[in-house]
């Protein structure tokens, strides 16, 4: 096994699409419990109340739904130039750079082979709270709300592509990420992989599309506290009419204690209890799991409905 590259801190931020701004912001602020920090040209730069940067979710307001791009920081100046030196000796799409947004400095944006663009970047605008919102303890970014489903932090996402082991070429090579479980299909193919770029046992997944689609998002997940914290929010899911897909339940890969729901215009979020498990073996060996292993549903025993392989967004015409 090679030596961890340790050149990508942590997964920054998503951007996503809506078609139904309003409706898609008044979710995730009044009901999921995320606050905003700045709004301005048809965006909404989003957090979760630990959350140390400016954002972890850009809500852009589009024609259709989906991911926008994905946001990872670096752990250096000099590691970010690491990484874009890698990415422009590589077969995959460099971008170039973009100067920046609200919440952070110039990135360098790279395409994967499905569509899916990622920006890596090291300056930041950590989030500074203001007289209502700050913390009693000095180590929390800001203090606790309690509004809606109030998850913790961003913990992970999860795209869709056409070839999984060309995705996993892609995270190696052009962000050094890790592999440290995955879906090893009978005829050969991936069904799904899970990488981490630190110590966490993913920040990002990327499964097979069975859609028909091109540059999906599968869901965007944040963490909370505890397991608990998740049987509270499917209450306040239902009194507020969200679509709740599956779960509360646990995942066999990964361990995670999940709730996935579809916001109004049809992206799917999750809510997990994610952050119990930490790789800290240096040579950690990826976990196979078979379609056999598959076939036997989550941890305790539900079955995978049939959505969750078929549904993300944007949607496929037709």
């Amino acid at each position: 096994m090679s030596e961890p590259c340790q050149d990508v801190a942590h997964l920054g931020h998503v951007e996503i699409h809506t078609d139904r701004y309003e409706e898609s912001l008044d979710f995730f602020t009044r009901v999921f419990g995320l606050t905003v920090s700045a709004e301005e040209g048809g965006s909404a730069w989003l957090r979760a109340w630990d959350d140390y940067e400016f954002h972890s979710l850009k809500l852009t307001r589009h024609h259709t739904t989906g991911i926008g791009h994905v946001g990872y920081r670096c752990v250096s100046e000099a590691a970010l130039m690491r990484r874009v030196a890698a990415i422009e000796a590589s077969p995959f799409e460099g971008l170039g750079w973009v100067e920046g947004d609200l919440g952070h400095g110039r990135a360098y944006r790279v395409r994967d082979p499905f569509g899916h663009v990622f920006e890596l970047y090291w300056d930041t605008r950590k989030y500074a709270p203001g007289p209502g919102d700050r913390p009693a303890l000095k180590n929390m970014a800001s203090r606790f709300h309690g509004q809606g489903a109030c998850p913790r932090r961003l913990d992970h996402l999860n795209l869709l592509s056409g070839d999984v082991s060309l995705f996993r070429d892609f995270m190696v090579t052009c962000l050094g990420a890790r592999i440290t479980e995955y879906i090893q299909l009978d005829n050969g193919r991936l069904g799904g992989c899970w990488f981490t770029v630190n110590n966490k046992t993913y920040d990002l997944a990327c499964t097979e599309e069975h859609g028909g689609g091109e540059g999906r998002l599968h869901h965007v997940t944040y963490a909370t506290d505890q397991r608990e914290d998740i049987l509270r929010a499917a209450d306040i899911f239902l009194e507020n009419g969200v679509h709740i897909e599956t779960g509360p339940h646990k995942h066999a890969i990964q361990g995670t204690f999940f709730l996935y729901v579809w916001e109004p215009a049809g992206n799917r979020v999750e809510l997990a209890n994610a952050g119990a498990r930490l790789i800290l073996d240096p040579d950690w060996e990826p976990v196979c799991w078979t379609e056999a292993d598959r076939r036997k549903g989550q941890a305790w025993g539900l079955k995978t409905i049939e959505s969750f392989h078929t549904h993300g967004t944007p949607p496929v015409k037709g």
